[in-house]
């Protein structure tokens, strides 16, 4: 302990804030070269430490990606591969924990997305808000789930407007591509609630002890309702189009494409521009917003001794390939920011230089770096790894592949390997192979799967495939080939 002018008792060891956003793109930062979003806030985050240009989400939909985030461990290891409501959190450790028993001060703002709603995972201070989940929302669920009771946001928007307010009161969609502005007062929204109530967390902290805060943001995910000013000046500007491959399935939009959250996206042109315009605005709001958070560290005096990283549960296809929404394996939904800043004073070795990392990182590498980087220890069962060595340029991470999946429907169950440089994919249920060279087409334009020039290179990234999925309970491999159509497992018994 050191002890501040006023004699107060002022923690040295370093502090940690974990920003999470919902559904935010890995290439929808101006850093990562966006030529129509903006995030200032974010890039300058960026400049000043470690931009993980392969950030990637190993199984991208809410409940399996934080699964990994918050446990350090992969898909498979958390039994959670696809997205199931409803199935209780019991894992050995998760990261909360671990800084609460090394004596930090632990609180969690915004969207946890765990079972039971207020399962506190370690967490000592709670400021619940999970958006829009309609598995706690229905008639029959017990009254201590029903978000009613367990939101800690929702008390707060009906405390300031009256008992029937909602978060639905834009009236759009939570999974749909309707957007539209904000409809009360910017300070009600959710992102600046969760910016409000971590600000005063920090102010009212126990300064005895370091404190490890994550702020986890429901946008960008749907409803698309960033506030006027930063919905329409997006909406009056031509936007890139979304990427289109020779490979997409055009029909499936103009079939599904008026259905409000169809996975094959929305066939009106001023819908999509409409919807892309709500997403790009909710990303420069929160942007604006972290900024906030961030001016309340410099003016604490902690920023420098605080450890900051940036990501996201998964992205959001946003009409790519003629699809919407999350848990295909390309890149719109797979790719996710992934920022570290690590301030002047958490190192004994100083501040690191500021770098870009082309290492392939995933949501389970949070945890061990997290830990690492302020000196507690990081507990055995962990598949993730420490990004310390990336950090601070002492070594490489040496990754080769990462290993993705999700389960679910049956067009869109599917198991991917990416590198640093190029992506194959295999569809469970359908048998579908795709290939991309990442390095020449980071957009997925052109599929190379079956062009006779990439077939040996096919066939390494299918033999790793193979090895990952060997003995796994579903039966995708028999005789050292894949199987198609083994049904998918959502949840897995043997994990």
């Amino acid at each position: 302990m050191a002890s501040t002018a006023d004699g107060e008792l002022e923690s040295r060891r370093p502090n940690v804030v974990l920003i999470v956003c919902d559904q935010f793109r890995g290439d929808c930062l101006g850093v990562a070269g966006h030529p129509d979003v903006k995030t200032p806030y974010l890039d300058t985050l960026a400049a000043q430490g470690t931009f993980f240009e392969n950030g990637y989400s190993a199984c991208p939909s809410c409940i399996p990606a934080r699964a990994s985030l918050l446990t350090g461990k992969s898909p498979r290891s958390t039994g959670r591969v696809g997205y199931q409501d409803g199935i209780p959190w019991n894992y050995d450790h998760m990261m909360a924990e671990e800084f609460s028993a090394a004596g930090y001060q632990t609180a969690m703002v915004g969207k946890m997305h765990v079972h039971p709603p207020r399962l506190g995972c370690g967490f000592q201070h709670y400021r619940l808000h999970d958006g829009y989940i309609g598995h706690y929302r229905k008639a029959n669920k017990p009254h201590w789930m029903h978000q009613d009771v367990s939101d800690d946001y929702v008390r707060f928007l009906r405390s300031e407007l009256g008992p029937e307010a909602d978060v639905n009161g834009t009236g759009v969609e939570n999974n749909s591509w309707i957007a539209r502005p904000w409809v009360y007062e910017e300070r009600l929204h959710p992102t600046n609630w969760v910016v409000d109530e971590s600000i005063r967390f920090i102010e009212t902290r126990d300064r005895t002890r370091p404190f490890f805060l994550m702020a986890s943001f429901v946008r960008p995910h749907p409803p698309f309702d960033a506030p006027a000013a930063y919905y329409q000046p997006y909406l009056d500007r031509e936007l890139r189009e979304p990427a289109r491959g020779d490979w997409d399935d055009v029909e499936a939009t103009e079939r599904d494409g008026m259905i409000i959250d169809s996975p094959h996206g929305c066939r009106d042109a001023t819908l999509r521009h409409e919807a892309m315009a709500g997403y790009y605005g909710c990303i420069t709001h929160i942007d604006h917003q972290i900024g906030r958070l961030i001016t309340t560290l410099e003016n604490d005096e902690t920023y420098e001794n605080t450890v900051v990283l940036f990501t996201a549960d998964h992205g959001e296809m946003l009409f790519d390939h003629s699809s919407f929404r999350k848990v295909l394996p390309y890149e719109g939904s797979t790719h996710v920011p992934f920022i570290v800043r690590v301030g002047s004073r958490v190192l004994p070795e100083g501040k690191p230089a500021p770098r870009r990392s082309e290492a392939v990182v995933d949501l389970m590498d949070v945890m061990p770096t997290l830990l690492d980087l302020v000196g507690v220890p990081v507990p055995e069962g962990v598949d993730g790894s420490s990004l310390k060595g990336e950090i601070t340029g002492e070594k490489n991470l040496g990754r080769a592949y990462l290993h993705g999946e999700h389960s679910g429907s049956h067009e869109q169950s599917n198991q991917y390997i990416v590198t640093e440089h190029d992506k194959y994919v295999w569809f469970t249920q359908t048998g579908i192979e795709r290939y991309f060279d990442l390095d020449a087409d980071p957009r997925e334009e052109h599929d190379l799967a079956h062009d006779p020039a990439c077939a040996e290179r096919v066939a390494e990234l299918r033999a790793i495939l193979v090895e990952e999925l060997r003995d796994r309970e579903e039966g995708y491999v028999r005789d050292g080939e894949l199987v198609v159509g083994r049904k998918p497992r959502i949840v897995l018994e043997q994990a």
